[in-house]
């Protein structure tokens, strides 16, 4: 890939995805794959005026490792340094972003309880420091090409035809076209303009409908409003948290949503990949999954906290959008979200709660707001889903047919 071409992601990535302020730090959470495209960005970091960007690398096969040799107590420890690096990040609010390029099966065969097991441990610590930053920092999450990512898309392909495939669909999926921080303000304000018709109904539940047999009505919080595209700190700094997204989502009412939904792609949890799926709900929780491949990993997702269970976003996304027009099925949540409707079990958002800004934590999530150590997306979205609103004035509006906007 040409480096003129990547050193514009780079650019978008630094100033549209994550907009660094001057002075502030940076951190980058990424794989081995693509140390070079790393070294871009950390450059264009500090051009738009980083203060100090500092890289954290990862590798599935250490992980895989630690997870073999280590007590489920030492890894669910979190050390004093651990702490104050959290109390750092709290005090700091350092930009994040995340490069994502792991193998969507790299994880296969590890100790799913294991994991499970020190993760529920280690974030009540956690828990206190996350809660302090949220809606405070700008983060943004976008990809590279790691090789055996790849090759799960490029099969047939040699290795390194692979990875420049791989390049090209990200990079046009992620338009980065002759101006990229144009092609997205455009894109921004398309996606505002659909939450502001959505927000204008007043929508207080939402019916979807499949002939793949999805039948499912999840109420809305009163208070709750759409919201695509950028979003903005409480220190009103405006970022992209999702490069690429498609999507305008919004946080449903815990303890309202009724049926069955059937997934239309796979699931990559925990580095394995949860395939051909449902899940049925029983006064807003889900109380029984079904999935032909890892339903034990399934149940074991939704069984992390009380939260876990319960639905933490709605999110719409029509199947003509860039991702889903490449006919690619990228195994990674990141494009996969943004090329079909999905909903996310787990955490909900405060900030698609009105007037957020003046309001608690606690006091969003009172509203209806859910609460968990996940947030895990799934794909409901096809060219048969049929999406009704129904609005406080009791009419009923179609919101999606044939799997795209009715509006």
């Amino acid at each position: 890939m040409k480096q003129t071409v990547l050193r514009k992601y780079a650019r978008l990535i630094a100033r549209t995805g994550v907009n660094i302020q001057k002075g502030q730090e940076v951190i980058v959470n990424c794989d081995l794959d693509q140390p070079k495209f790393v070294a871009l960005l950390v450059d264009e970091c500090y051009k738009a005026g980083a203060k100090k960007v500092r890289v954290e690398f990862d590798y599935q096969p250490l992980e895989k490792l630690h997870v073999r040799h280590q007590s489920v107590t030492t890894m669910a420890q979190i050390t004093a340094w651990e702490k104050s690096r959290l109390q750092y990040y709290v005090d700091t609010l350092p930009c994040r972003i995340y490069l994502m390029s792991e193998d969507p099966d790299g994880l296969r065969g590890i100790n799913q309880t294991k994991i499970a097991k020190a993760n529920q441990k280690r974030f009540p610590v956690i828990k206190p420091y996350r809660d302090q930053m949220e809606n405070k920092y700008q983060w943004c999450i976008a990809a590279v090409p790691g090789a055996a990512w790849a090759k799960k898309l490029f099969p047939e392909l040699p290795k390194g035809r692979a990875i420049e495939k791989l390049w090209e669909a990200i990079l046009f999926t992620s338009r980065v076209t002759d101006d990229p921080e144009a092609a997205w303000a455009a894109h921004d304000r398309d996606l505002h303009d659909r939450c502001a018709y959505l927000n204008a109904l007043g929508i207080t539940e939402l019916r979807y409908k499949g002939d793949n047999g999805t039948d499912l009505t999840v109420g809305m919080i009163p208070e709750a409003e759409f919201k695509g595209g950028g979003d903005t700190t409480l220190q009103g700094v405006y970022f992209n948290p999702n490069i690429p997204t498609e999507e305008c989502f919004i946080s449903p009412m815990r303890g309202k949503a009724e049926g069955i939904v059937y997934a239309t792609k796979p699931l990559s949890y925990q580095g394995e990949l949860i395939e051909n799926f449902s899940v049925r709900f029983e006064n807003g929780k889900a109380v029984e999954v079904k999935a032909e491949k890892n339903q034990a990993l399934l149940e074991q997702m939704i069984a992390m906290d009380e939260g876990a269970a319960y639905l933490g976003e709605c999110a719409l996304v029509p199947v003509n959008s860039p991702i889903s027009e490449s006919g690619l099925l990228f195994y990674n949540t990141l494009f996969d979200e943004n090329a079909a409707c999905h909903l996310a079990l787990g955490m909900g958002f405060a900030d698609t709660i009105k007037g957020f800004e003046n309001k608690t934590l606690e006091e969003c999530r009172a509203l209806g707001v859910n609460d968990s150590m996940i947030h895990q997306d799934f794909m409901i979205g096809y060219a048969g889903l049929e999406i009704d609103a129904v609005t406080r004035d009791g009419r009923t509006v179609p919101i999606f047919r044939n799997g795209t906007w009715a509006f």
